[in-house]
């Protein structure tokens, strides 16, 4: 079946969303980036939070990121659906938004002091990641009914084909630059251990951006259903929609392919930086990546938009696996040229996420035209699948079982030898990648046929 006749997003009347207004563009930066520094915290900071203050164990970090990226999907998915159904998504944003920042604050109370104090007599640190765990999982429970659900599919409702890769573009930085915000603002704070006053600025700032929400957003009319709430859930899961969507599905299998290699490394990013390569001052040098990278994908979108995304697909891909696998030999001899591993760590690391984002950018913006217009909310959980879900299970697991392969370890305060991630994860990630190439040149197998760019 010929990729245009698809029906997508765009066979409806959206002529006059050919601009994207300056209000949307505004709505896109403001809850994008705050969002994207909420999942900061959640995808990198509880990691760091339990690796220094509960447990070395780099399993327990591995299962806080699997549950978390369960719950993440099937709330997307429960939700979206919901949002498709009641034809709304500002509610669930803006609600979602101010209760989002108050779990987030929550995590500043949870300490092995004071599970020892409520919980006398049980295994203080088994409890501790229980209970982190848990609260993890009720945060990225609302932060994914807010973000991923109700902002992903507002971003489909108020795009068009012709403007998405401008938007991805930018939407793609959304995340480094959380996390730059986080690392260049923020990081003290849980450098001097007082991570309760952490919690607390992000989680007012996250309360405050759905205060903001409710004056500056407003819904795009989408028509409400009728059909059965159960029969929209697994819409995204029938046969008959696999096949009618097809590439839609590869397209979705590619980015899936690509976040395993990422979730190899990055739960355990920070950690590597600071206890294996040394670097206590690591936020200057991520910093440095993150501010590049994110040139490199707003510049990268604007050269989709204009050239075609067939002729950055491979290019990109290709590039984050070389990025990928020059840290692991750098990592490799950081030890004997400490000055020229940090530059080319830089530059590398640099090649590899802007690389990674152009490559997300492109995908992305192909996925969004190809969705069917009366499912978006649906899909925008099935689109966690493959995004989140399957890569935030398998991936931190591929890194924890290569960490406790490797014996790398270093002695802590207590006179005790813990385990340290090694660059060995870089290569994991690397080889991941390499298989994306499979759908990658069956996406531009079928883009020559039809002589169409997606």
């Amino acid at each position: 079946m010929a990729l245009n006749n698809v029906k997508t997003v765009n066979e409806k009347d959206y002529t006059y969303m050919n601009k994207i207004s300056p209000r949307n563009w505004l709505i896109f930066i403001v809850f994008g980036l705050i969002g994207q520094i909420a999942w900061t915290v959640e995808n990198m900071y509880l990691n760091l939070y339990i690796y220094k203050t509960v447990t070395y164990n780099p399993d327990a970090i591995a299962i806080m990121v699997a549950a978390s990226a369960v719950v993440a999907t099937l709330t997307t998915l429960t939700m979206g659906a919901l949002s498709d159904k009641v034809g709304k998504r500002k509610v669930f944003m803006s609600v979602g938004y101010i209760i989002w920042g108050i779990s987030i604050i929550a995590f500043g109370y949870i300490s092995k002091e004071t599970v020892a104090v409520i919980f006398p007599g049980s295994n203080v640190i088994v409890t501790t990641v229980i209970i982190i765990i848990l609260l993890d999982c009720l945060m990225t429970y609302i932060g994914s009914t807010a973000n991923d659900a109700a902002f992903q599919a507002w971003i489909t409702d108020v795009t068009t084909p012709a403007n998405r890769g401008r938007a991805e573009g930018l939407l793609a930085t959304m995340p480094l630059l959380g996390m730059l915000v986080v690392f260049g603002v923020l990081d003290s704070f849980t450098q001097q251990g007082n991570w309760k006053l952490f919690f607390w600025i992000i989680g007012l700032t996250v309360t405050a951006a759905g205060i903001i929400s409710i004056f500056l957003i407003k819904d795009r009319p989408i028509e409400r259903k009728d059909s059965h709430y159960i029969q929209d859930l697994i819409y995204g899961f029938r046969l008959s929609t696999i096949k009618n969507n097809m590439m839609l599905y590869i397209i979705f299998g590619t980015v899936c392919l690509l976040g395993i290699a990422q979730q190899v490394f990055l739960p355990y990013f920070i950690i590597y930086f600071e206890f294996f390569i040394g670097i206590a001052d690591y936020a200057i040098l991520l910093g440095i990546v993150l501010i590049l990278s994110s040139v490199i994908s707003i510049i990268g979108g604007q050269f989709v938009d204009r050239y075609g995304k067939k002729k950055f697909l491979l290019l990109s891909v290709l590039l984050y696996i070389l990025g990928m696998f020059t840290l692991f030999i750098l990592g490799r001899t950081s030890a004997d040229h400490m000055t020229l591993t940090y530059i080319f760590t830089i530059i590398f690391a640099v090649v590899m996420m802007g690389s990674y984002l152009v490559s997300m950018v492109i995908l992305n913006s192909m996925a969004r035209d190809l969705l069917p217009v009366a499912h978006i909310g649906v899909f925008s959980g099935i689109r966690m699948i493959f995004f989140i879900m399957i890569p935030m299970v398998i991936g931190p697991f591929i890194g924890s079982t290569i960490i406790k392969n490797s014996q790398f370890t270093y002695t802590d305060e207590f006179g005790i030898s813990q385990l340290v991630p090694t660059p060995e994860i870089y290569l994991g990630g690397a080889i991941i990648g390499l298989l994306a190439l499979i759908p990658i040149f069956l996406i531009l197998k079928r883009m020559n046929k039809d002589d169409e760019t997606i």
